[in-house]
């Protein structure tokens, strides 16, 4: 007779006697062994890109030139701060009210010579109000008694100059008025804290000129965008001693972020069934509640004769809380959606218990591989060199070619100024020295633009373009890299059939070699498709922002209408990227069939994504106002000084403002802990999808066992068969 055959739990059999399929390899290198390159065209192309990107940021450093904005210009042309004025950093405005011609006075003064009026390098910012005397008026008066060489001209020389003072003052060479300036980014602006103090008699001199008055004036009546430009300043600089007093314990904040963050998602591994059912529990208690309250409210007013057709319409929303008709609807309604919830739970129970059980499998998957948490920092590394040559490079191509520099006449109204059609261009070095426009007291050349001419300049703004969409698919292709590196550690550790033993060494390192070698490709074809919708969608806001003005009702229902398309497109697009990467790290296949791959498996389990992702959401979300609320509340009572450090010098008098800390450190605390749960995230939906795989490939037998948990097997009511034995 054959022997009774009894299946035995594949838990019970050692892993050596069990034997892996062929197809799967222990140390993970995907479910399948071989990998080759993928999307070899759209790898060419990407490198193509990155190099021409190298050689636009080459041209733009040959020949752009950043002083124009980093550092002021005098009159001549000359910078402040380095060369022949490297003791003058300082560009002081003779009049710098004419710089309000522009829209913005703070980006005509940023400008430099675009501002109207004379500029000169300086050593130190005027500190004090000054205005020409008006005997020096006379003409007898000695011009080197009455003027400051320092704030003159540089080219002009009052001991030996032959000019009256007021040719003096009308050429622009010495100011014949100051009030106290402080020094900003290299710029002589006034000083808000003395605009209070303008003395009465200041203004009204006898004899002055009535630009002065009108100058004067202006600033103490705090008129216009100076004074607002240079408040925002001056707490500029309060809020950054406030950091300089409190950084340590900003840092101190962060850090306790941090450690919150790492806990709670250690802690997920037994606390995320007891959470996850509380929360759900306290919807339901809420929504129980409501009915009760309803149902009350309806009962008190059940007896009035008053109904809602007596009141009408009426913008005053509490008369209809006073009639039963509206408790009876709300009622009715909380009824609906407690029972659909209820009825939801005990459908989508077995779902919720896989939900929580992957949950935990991630928890346990990050613990093993704690290098996983960190790696948002090389993502943000990426980020920010991305960032940062594109900001340079951008630049620079904005300073490339020579200065345009044309006379312009300040006053067109004056002798023959008006002859000046503003055309003829100059060389600012020599104008000022020479007598050709002696006839226009007014006379300045002024800076215009940058040459345009030449194969460079030509193309300057096709190459920024260029440096644009280049730098939308660097920066998608870095967020790409990271995700599909985290997917590849991840699913080394679901595919490990004995953890932790099978799980490889240095999983992210591995996974983040292996990405590189075999799929830049696939991932630049991704971060491609999802720049093209991204570039769409800065136009769409482009023609939105330029013809907002002109459109009709009906152009921009159109123009709202494909905004939201597209935003919706991306949404998607990102949603499909991310589980593609996912199955390119599994299975190592091409984009396109990766991404229809996920797509399709996604879909057959839409009821199980869609229970996952709510509580996934749930849980984090808890965890982020966990982390947020707490680190803030506690940044609150400490920086507001209802709390103190025992053995601390730190006083909330220290700090201006001493909510502008506790600004940082809630910022701060939720950027750490999205860094944080966007790894525990990407470990959910890797597991989720390699979870599926396991369920639709295998059935538990020797030749295809799962490697699901236990737990989930056991909420699937599932096992893994062990070789036949007889008695």
């Amino acid at each position: 007779m054959g022997k009774k055959v009894k299946e035995e739990s594949l838990d019970s059999v050692d892993s050596s006697e069990y034997g892996q399929p062929a197809q799967y390899d222990p140390t993970f290198n995907g479910p399948i062994r071989k990998r080759g390159c993928t999307d070899i065209i759209c790898c060419v192309l990407f490198m193509v890109v990155i190099l021409g990107y190298m050689v636009v940021g080459i041209l733009a450093w040959l020949y752009g030139d950043p002083r124009h904005v980093l550092y002021p210009r005098n009159s001549t042309g000359m910078f402040c701060g380095i060369g022949l004025n490297e003791a003058k950093p300082s560009v002081f405005y003779f009049d710098i009210l004419k710089c309000a011609t522009s829209l913005n006075i703070m980006a005509a003064v940023l400008n430099g010579l675009q501002c109207p009026t004379t500029q000169v390098c300086v050593e130190k910012c005027p500190d004090v109000f000054w205005a020409l005397n008006p005997v020096a008026y006379s003409t007898d008066a000695n011009p080197q008694e009455y003027f400051n060489q320092s704030l003159c001209v540089p080219s002009f020389d009052l001991a030996t100059t032959t000019l009256k003072v007021k040719e003096i003052v009308d050429q622009e060479l010495c100011p014949f008025f100051y009030t106290p300036t402080i020094s900003v980014l290299g710029r002589c602006i006034p000083d808000v804290g003395a605009l209070k103090n303008i003395p009465n008699d200041f203004a009204n001199t006898p004899g002055l000129p009535s630009s002065i008055n009108d100058t004067v004036n202006g600033i103490r009546n705090a008129t216009g965008d100076i004074v607002n430009g240079f408040n925002a300043k001056e707490v500029g600089v309060r809020i950054f001693e406030d950091f300089a007093s409190s950084w340590q314990w900003i840092i101190a904040a962060l850090v306790i972020a941090m450690v919150v963050s790492f806990l709670f998602l250690l802690l997920l591994r037994f606390i995320a069934p007891v959470m996850v059912w509380v929360l759900i529990f306290g919807v339901l208690a809420v929504g129980a509640y409501g009915i009760y309250h309803c149902w009350w409210e309806y009962d008190n007013y059940s007896k009035s004769t008053v109904s809602i057709t007596d009141i009408g319409f009426t913008t005053d929303f509490k008369v209809y809380l006073q009639v039963k008709e509206t408790w009876l609807a709300f009622l009715i309604i909380l009824s609906v959606v407690e029972g659909i919830l209820l009825l939801t739970l005990i459908f989508l129970r077995t779902r919720i218990l896989i939900a929580i059980a992957l949950i935990q499998e991630s928890s346990k998957a990050v613990s093993h591989m704690m290098s996983t948490l960190f790696y948002p920092l090389v993502t943000f590394v990426l980020l920010v060199v991305c960032v940062t040559y594109w900001g340079i490079t951008a630049l620079y191509l904005a300073t490339s070619g020579i200065p345009v520099y044309k006379v312009v006449a300040l006053n067109s109204t004056q002798d023959n100024c008006g002859q000046i059609s503003g055309n003829v261009t100059c060389d600012p070095q020599t104008f000022y020295n020479s007598t050709d426009y002696s006839w226009c007291p007014s006379a300045r050349c002024i800076f215009i633009k940058y040459n345009n001419e030449g194969l460079l300049q030509r193309n300057l703004f096709n190459l920024q373009i260029y440096n644009v969409v280049a730098f939308l698919w660097c920066i998608n292709f870095v967020i790409a890299l990271g995700q599909c590196t985290l997917a590849g550690a991840f699913a080394s550790y679901y595919w490990a059939f004995s953890k932790p033993s099978d799980i490889p060494t240095f999983p992210l390192s591995q996974a983040f070699i292996r990405t590189l070698r075999y799929h830049v490709g696939s991932l630049a074809f991704g971060a491609l498709i999802l720049t093209l919708i991204q570039i769409v969608r800065i136009i769409l806001e482009y023609l939105d922002h330029k013809t907002r003005a002109a459109q009709n009702p009906c152009a921009r229902f159109l123009m709202c209408c494909l905004k939201c398309c597209f935003w919706c497109l991306e949404k998607f697009i990102k949603f499909l990227n991310r589980n593609a990467y996912i199955m390119i790290a599994v299975y190592g296949k091409n984009f396109c069939v990766s991404a229809k791959n996920a797509f399709m498996l996604l879909m057959r389990n839409i009821v199980r994504v869609v229970v996952l992702d709510k509580v996934t959401d749930l849980l984090l979300f808890f965890g982020k106002l966990l982390v947020v609320g707490g680190v803030g509340v506690l940044a609150f009572f400490f920086f507001s000084g209802r709390i103190r450090v025992p053995g601390s010098n730190f006083r909330t008098e220290m700090l201006n403002y001493y909510w502008m800390p506790i600004i940082v450190v809630v910022v701060g605390a939720y950027l750490i802990a999205h860094g944080f749960f966007s790894v525990y995230n990407m470990c959910v939906d890797t597991l989720f999808l390699c979870f599926l795989e396991d369920l639709e490939r295998h059935d538990g037998t020797m030749q295809k066992p799962y490697y699901m948990s236990k737990n989930l097997m056991k909420i699937l009511n599932k096992k893994n068969k062990g070789p036949k034995k007889g008695k």
